[in-house]
């Protein structure tokens, strides 16, 4: 007995047919632009912080990049007046990230 026939036991009143499919996720095109992004370490409150600066594109799209930038190092951080700012000194590893998406970046502060 497989799936579809079990299906029919369970609801013998449904009566199958072209149900919606979900739409997928299409990758979101990111703006790449000419000047190259602002990299820079900072010390806030006494804690490292690393503020990427420079986006030309739209804010949701830098909301994006922040999001993804946190979940590929695992690390806090938020986007405030058009900056990202993560929580420790992770300049490297984003001006990395940031190069593999195509962005230029520029090392500041150290």
């Amino acid at each position: 007995m497989d799936l579809q026939d079990q299906l029919k036991n369970l609801f013998p009143d449904h009566i199958p047919g072209n149900e919606p499919e979900e739409p997928e996720e299409t990758a979101h095109e990111l703006l790449v632009q000419k000047e190259p992004m602002i990299c820079k370490f900072e010390k806030r409150k006494g804690k490292p912080t690393t503020i990427i600066e420079g986006y030309e594109g739209d804010d949701e799209d830098f909301k994006i990049l922040a999001k993804e930038i946190k979940t590929k190092l695992s690390v806090g951080g938020s986007f405030k007046n058009g900056a990202i700012i993560i929580q420790g000194d992770y300049r490297d590893k984003i001006m990395k990230i940031l190069q593999e998406k195509g962005f230029k970046t520029k090392r500041v502060g150290g």
